[in-house]
């Protein structure tokens, strides 16, 4: 019985090892097989991802394969070993799909780390400007995309009211480059953020700057393939339309309230040996004479 259990053990040993031969030699014969077939071909194996990278994921030889490609179409930067694409622990700086070739300005060098700073050409910079849902095109910007950024302000000048406003384009053709904290190209979904980071040149980052300060920025999206720039111009209010067209101010009528009229103060007597009249008591009559009148005395019967 126990020789009988030895013996189906060594049988499964046996079988073990013959298949670790045969998949050893499939794979080392698929090998040449594909390296002749590019010697054929006059391809070249070159590093391609072989599932999807996220920024910042690592390059390992799980993720990564060679693959046979046309020599006379090499991208510049392709890696042809395996060892050299993950040598130092290289990261992705930009979203990488399966079968893309991974290329050298799409990696940090060795021991490097997947920041913004290393994803910006030495002569460009990165600026963050404040956005809303309006200012960000509804959520629909996302990391890739290209905007022209425009400015809101208050026209200058001393008889500028406060709907005296104009919009000028400040940056045309701009590269989005994260929004909010999102970096990912991929990231297709309409997400509200607050802020949103441009590369732009020095000149432009300053103009933002100042931008910020004076007005209210907004973003068009425009398409990718649209390089055309410089066929802009300030707009004003009477652009949008309905000019000549304004409702008066509207007269208020003020009531008037009586004022109180000053009685002049009666005189006082100045002079205390100046006697008052003497008014007459007797009987009178009063004659009217168109709008005058005058008082007469009237004598008694026997001239009292």
């Amino acid at each position: 019985m126990r020789g009988r259990n030895l013996l189906i053990v060594g049988a499964a040993v046996f079988f073990g090892l013959i298949a670790v031969y045969l998949a050893n030699a499939y794979f080392s014969g698929y090998e040449s097989r594909q390296e002749q077939t590019a010697q054929d071909q006059r391809m070249v194996r070159i590093v391609v991802a072989s599932q999807d990278m996220e920024f910042g994921a690592p390059l390992t030889s799980t993720n990564t394969r060679l693959a046979n490609w046309p020599s006379d179409s090499i991208p510049a930067g392709a890696f042809t070993s395996i060892e050299d694409a993950t040598r130092g622990g290289r990261v992705a700086l930009r979203p990488i799909v399966a079968g893309e070739a991974v290329l050298a300005n799409r990696v940090s060098g060795e021991g490097g780390r997947a920041t913004l700073a290393s994803v910006l050409p030495e002569e460009l910079r990165a600026v963050s400007i404040p956005v809303n849902e309006v200012a960000g095109v509804g959520g629909f910007v996302r990391a890739g995309d290209v905007v022209d950024v425009m400015l809101t302000r208050q026209i200058p000048g001393e008889g500028a009211g406060t709907t005296d406003k104009m919009t000028t384009v400040v940056l045309e053709n701009v590269l989005v480059l994260a929004v909010d904290q999102t970096a990912n190209e991929n990231e297709t979904e309409p997400t509200i953020g607050k802020t949103a980071t441009l590369q732009t040149d020095l000149y432009g980052s300053q103009k933002l700057a100042l931008a910020t300060q004076i007005g209210t920025l907004s973003m068009a999206l425009r398409n990718v393939e649209n390089q055309v720039v410089g066929s802009t111009r300030a707009v004003l209010p009477r652009d949008l339309g309905g000019e000549g067209i304004y409702i008066p101010a509207r007269q208020r009528s003020a009531a008037i309230s009586p004022q109180p009229v000053a009685s002049a103060p009666r005189e006082r007597s100045t002079s205390a040996s100046t006697p008052a009249p003497v008014r007459y008591r007797g009987p009178s009559m009063t004659v009217v004479r168109g709008v005058e009148s005058q008082d007469y005395r009237v004598k008694r019967y026997g001239g009292y």
